[in-house]
């Protein structure tokens, strides 16, 4: 199969296949959800698994008709509102699945999806939107941000993260092919788990997204969940020093109280809170810049923001590096990247980008280079790498060979 083939060849061709689709959790319609919207698109025929379910039926109508499969976590009493405290029973849950009637499984995995036990005459793909934060580079943020307060606390959850970590590093042998969201990803891969991976960039719903032709309004947005890796509490206090400096936030989340408090007495900033997509659309093609500060793998959000024509400032640093053209000297730039985590240094990219001028049709053009098109072609042609023209995996069937000598 050729890089320029359609999504419905891709349905032609591995229509057969009986695929198994495994995603860590549903929980809350973001980015990992919006790859997992794609895998389904590109496989209609699959059948998801996920430890649990408990997506707002509004926030994702296209897994309406779908077949989902919870773990024994879903039926916890208390799993809705602590499933993340669920995290030492994951790796046994995501391994009692019963995958052996598929001959395809993807896994969609951040967490743990990628742990599920495959047999050897089948094929499976990672799409790894991150090897686990929690066990690897962001575990000493983790920890100091739990704030324990039980004595001894802190030992039993260090050696409960030693232990998954070394789980993790295990079921990582066992995955056939590794497709990394970015390049940024790719690298931890390779430093985590000592494997190579192929890198498809998340998609973004173009169509969804229009390039804005009214007049941009005098405020800054940011947006995400409001969490503390997302450094949402250094843009308040940027902005606390820049009273004539409008800023809109956007998202809910744990932080969302602490959050308040530091915007507290400041007339230029306001907390919107939850907004549907559509209200966030709205207010990303009114905004004059979107402020992102987070370090994050990828980051699908300055993507749509510059899919409406928006620019946006960035961390520079990580998934950062590859969705925003942050260098002002570049014609076709699409924003500008800061490069500490501080107050100073984004206060500093702010004041320059007043003064500069960004093509919104340069933000729209580069947004477009990571459409849905783009994802199932790159997905396409990476299948094609590892499956011969009947859609039967090339590894499995040189291995049959090799058995039959």
């Amino acid at each position: 199969m050729t890089l320029g083939n359609s999504l419905a060849e891709l349905h032609a061709r591995y229509r057969p296949q009986r695929v198994a689709i495994v995603h860590d959790w549903l929980v809350v319609n973001g980015g990992a959800e919006k790859v997992l919207h794609a895998l389904i698109k590109a496989f209609p025929q699959a059948e998801l698994f996920t430890l649990v379910n408990f997506m707002p039926r509004e926030t994702a109508p296209w897994l309406s008709a779908q077949r989902i499969h919870t773990s024994f976590l879903q039926r916890l009493p208390w799993a809705r509102r602590y499933y993340r405290h669920c995290l030492p029973l994951m790796p046994y849950a995501i391994e009692q699945f019963d995958l052996r009637d598929f001959d395809l499984v993807i896994s969609s995995s951040h967490a743990v999806a990628k742990g599920v036990h495959t047999h050897p005459d089948q094929t499976h793909i990672c799409y790894c939107h991150t090897p686990m934060r929690y066990a690897w580079d962001m575990k000493e943020s983790y920890l100091a941000d739990a704030s324990f307060r039980i004595p001894l606390m802190e030992t039993y959850v260090r050696a409960t993260l030693k232990r998954l970590r070394q789980w993790d590093y295990f079921s990582a042998t066992q995955v056939d092919h590794f497709i990394a969201n970015s390049h940024n990803v790719a690298k931890r891969i390779a430093k985590y788990y000592r494997r190579e991976a192929s890198v498809i960039h998340p998609p973004v719903d173009i169509e969804h997204y229009q390039l804005s032709k009214q007049p941009r309004e005098d405020y800054y947005l940011a947006a995400s969940r409001l969490v503390p890796y997302k450094r949402l509490d250094l843009i308040i206090n940027a902005f606390a020093g820049m009273p004539q400096r409008k800023l809109k936030i956007v998202g809910d989340g744990p932080e969302g109280v602490h959050l308040a408090q530091l915007a507290d007495g400041c007339p230029n900033i306001e907390l919107l809170g939850y907004q549907t997509d559509a209200q966030l659309t709205q207010l990303m093609a009114k905004a004059k810049g979107f402020v992102f500060a987070a370090n994050e793998d990828f980051g699908i959000l300055p993507l749509e923001a510059q899919a409406c024509g928006t620019p946006v400032i960035a961390y520079g640093k990580g998934g950062a590096l590859e969705t925003v053209r942050g260098d002002p000297a570049n014609p076709c730039a699409t924003g500008l990247w800061f490069n500490e985590q501080t107050v100073v240094s984004l206060q500093a990219a702010i004041e320059h980008f007043e003064m500069l001028t960004f093509s919104p049709e340069a933000c729209r053009q580069h947004a477009e280079t990571f459409s849905y098109q783009q994802f199932w072609r790159a997905l396409a042609y990476e299948l094609d790498k590892r499956f011969n023209k009947d859609g039967q995996s090339l590894a499995k069937e040189k291995q049959r060979d090799q058995s039959a000598d």
